[in-house]
């Protein structure tokens, strides 16, 4: 079969590039820690979609560094007792969706949240004032900081916050939440599983977000990864600070995450993928404990891929 990356064998045996913080463990200990101080001042305003079965709210909190962040709801309209949830995270500089293609899981007797990121292409507000370059791109904004101050952090830690307001909803079974998106959406359930260690099941397609020393030794710094490239070029173009960079870039690479994740994984993969390379996505794969499986794909890249979505309904329609 052709290749973009490395053959399937080496995929499965394939361990990563990008270094690791040293401190990586603590960072996001006390991430967290500062996630669960922030009062997230929830806010529900009613949506009037015309369905028979489902309630639609806008959901807002407040989420680390005062930004008011915002996320669809849905909840089945009559619900005798406490029932799953699915969070749902998009593709980058995207946004949460149209109310109307929620309404599956609903229909299932599911609540279901779907996250604006904050500074992308929905309601979400981006408070973050940082130094250092901010032109082009959210993977690099904060990197002339302090490792606090990386965008990602900050969404990351939106994603995990979400999980938990759902889950405190009187009518979520806290212990049936399930999490998805693809892309960008991928990496953020990926990270959504890892720091919400509650999260029962997690469906990540094809994610963003992992081991971005491999994209760049690949020539794949372009499309979504594009701003690693003219990071280098404008502030680095010796790479005197090549390890600096990609070690500080470890803190938000799902790679180093993925051993935090406990739920039950199924991560569908496309081996054409040339905009998020297979490796790439392997290296968080492979260190995932918890059971997992793939759904591999050899003649399709980061695109549509046939029967995924179907897969991944019936995977969480067992929550």
């Amino acid at each position: 079969m052709p290749l973009v990356d490395l053959p399937l064998d080496q995929l499965h045996r394939y361990e990563g590039r990008n270094p690791r913080p040293a401190d990586m463990e603590e960072f996001w200990d006390k991430a967290l820690a500062e996630m669960h101080a922030v009062d997230p001042q929830i806010e529900l305003v009613p949506y009037p979609l015309k369905s028979h079965f489902a309630e639609c709210f806008h959901l807002y909190f407040t989420g680390v560094g005062g930004a008011r962040i915002h996320a669809k709801y849905l909840r089945p309209k009559h619900s005798p007792e406490p029932h799953p949830a699915v969070v749902e995270f998009h593709g980058y500089s995207g946004n949460s969706g149209d109310w109307a293609g929620k309404l599956a899981y609903v229909s299932q007797g599911y609540s279901f949240a779907s996250l604006d990121c904050r500074g992308q292409g929905g309601l979400s507000e981006d408070v973050g004032n940082v130094k250092g370059n901010t032109h082009n791109g959210h993977i690099i904004r904060g990197l002339d900081d302090s490792p606090e101050k990386l965008y990602y952090r900050s969404v990351y830690l939106d994603c995990a916050q979400l999980a938990g307001i759902v889950m405190a909803m009187p009518e979520v079974d806290e212990n049936r939440v399930g999490a998805t998106g693809g892309s960008q959406g991928g990496a953020l359930t990926l990270a959504c599983a890892a720091l919400e260690p509650k999260i029962k099941k997690a469906a990540p397609v094809y994610p963003f977000l992992c081991d971005y020393k491999r994209v760049w030794e690949m020539d794949l710094a372009k499309d979504a990864y594009n701003e690693l490239k003219t990071f280098f070029r404008h502030f680095d173009p010796l790479h005197e600070r090549e390890e600096e960079i990609f070690t500080r870039l470890g803190y938000i690479d799902n790679q180093h995450l993925a051993h935090r994740i406990r739920a039950e994984v199924l991560m569908p993969v496309g081996l054409m993928d040339a905009i998020c390379p297979p490796s790439s996505q392997f290296a968080a794969y492979n260190k995932i404990t918890s059971p997992k499986s793939l759904l591999i794909y050899p003649d399709f890249g980061h695109e549509g891929l046939p029967g995924a979505n179907d897969r991944i309904f019936d995977f969480l329609s067992d929550l």
